[in-house]
């Protein structure tokens, strides 16, 4: 079939042809806008799942609807390199020009962008980040040099303009676990603060499964200031969806032992279906789909999937952290205790320690539980024992442990 009409888009935070599976995370983030815009308090919202399962996708829908009730937004993809406060000043400024222009300031916006210029000074003194707003900044107001203190100051001064002006600023920060603990802590402590005083201003952000264990431990009554939904692989009926109302439309069918085949090996998974698909018809010259069809694009589907999904996230690793990835491969997909994957690589928990603490800085791992840690990338398994084969002879036991 024709490629320049193919409908499947199994790109990073690419919105899929048929949104399916999310309706429930959708109409929670309606009710979060419309709760802070009549004066009531409600969560801010942070979706937890797996890499490839559409956590981006919804935090782009939620901006366009956020947009449509004319609330200000902020998108942040969190880097781990970048300095939290002045890219925090950078989005404020951002937020406070979408509320209103420079010409339609009340008494409450300059007083926001007052603290903006007293916080940026403070945390990023070449002043940058208020370029073109010209006005002083407010002692005593966002300048104290602790982060948690005057991001609080700024995020109850432009939540108090936003009040003023009839509007919302809702920040959607992607890849949150990323933040320092001390960075997550100075947001929990600043968004708490307006809860509190009913003000509309949100996080929604979104992150691996960790996140809600990282924002426990930075602080405690996060809890309640969050909700935590969590997104998986899609249920058998949504996937078919995913696959076949994007065909439908444009005089593409499906037989249904090749739907079942391709919702099966993807297990649901949205990125999966969307490569598959995408696949399917550029290789299909006929517009009915047959099970034939699906499998004998299986291996280009494989091939697809680790050149864009699964290699690019093991370039930087070394071949310890391969091997120690390859090892809970073997094991299975589910979580594994580290004392079963220290075994397997012939090498003690504690020497071992170090190659799981960097795979999970890496975003490889998670833990889902004390001593227990997880692929944060689905049939990340499959992979391992398709692509690394040559990681299945062990070293022999106390080779190379002093590198570990």
């Amino acid at each position: 079939m024709d490629p320049r009409k193919n409908p499947y888009a199994p790109g990073a935070g690419t919105k899929p042809p048929a949104l399916v599976g999310r309706d429930k995370q959708i109409e929670s983030f309606d009710i979060l806008l419309e709760r802070l815009e009549n004066g009531h308090v409600e969560q801010s919202m942070i979706v937890t799942g797996l890499r490839g399962v559409g956590k981006t996708v919804l935090l782009d829908v939620f901006r366009e609807k956020a947009e449509s009730r004319d609330w200000a937004t902020v998108e942040w993809e969190v880097e781990k390199t970048a300095a939290f406060a002045p890219k925090m000043a950078a989005h404020v400024r951002r937020a406070l020009l979408q509320i209103a222009p420079k010409a339609k300031w009340t008494d409450r916006v300059l007083r926001a962008a007052s603290v903006l210029k007293s916080f940026t000074v403070t945390f990023n003194p070449d002043g940058a980040m208020t370029a073109g707003l010209d006005i002083d900044a407010l002692a005593g107001s966002g300048d104290s040099g602790a982060l948690p203190e005057d991001l609080t100051d700024l995020f109850v001064a432009i939540g108090e303009a936003a009040q003023d002006r009839g509007v919302g600023v809702v920040f959607l920060i992607d890849e949150i676990q990323f933040l320092r603990p001390a960075d997550l802590e100075a947001l929990i402590v600043a968004l708490h603060k307006c809860t509190r005083r009913s003000l509309p201003i949100t996080l929604v952000g979104a992150g691996l499964p960790q996140i809600p264990r990282l924002a426990g431990e930075a602080k405690s009554y996060s809890e309640r200031l969050f909700r935590f939904p969590q997104i998986a692989e899609l249920n058998a009926s949504d996937a078919r969806d995913a696959l076949v109302l994007p065909a439908r439309d444009l005089g593409v069918e499906l037989e249904a032992d090749a739907i079942a085949f391709m919702v099966s090996y993807t297990q649901g998974y949205p990125y999966f279906l969307q490569e598959y698909g995408r696949i399917v018809w550029d290789e299909t010259s006929v517009s009915s789909v047959t099970l034939g069809d699906v499998r004998s694009v299986l291996p280009l589907v494989e091939a697809g999937l680790d050149e864009s999904f699964f290699r690019v996230r093991v370039e930087r690793t070394t071949e310890l952290e391969l091997r120690y990835l390859y090892a809970m491969a073997e094991l299975g997909p589910q979580p594994h205790r580290a004392s079963e994957v220290a075994r397997r690589i012939q090498r003690t928990v504690e020497q071992a320690g170090p190659l799981r603490s960097r795979l999970i800085d890496k975003g490889l791992l998670y833990t889902p539980g004390h001593g227990y840690a997880a692929f944060t990338v689905p049939q990340f398994d499959r992979y391992m024992l398709r692509c690394h084969t040559e990681l299945g002879e062990l070293p022999p036991r106390g080779a190379a442990t002093a590198s570990a």
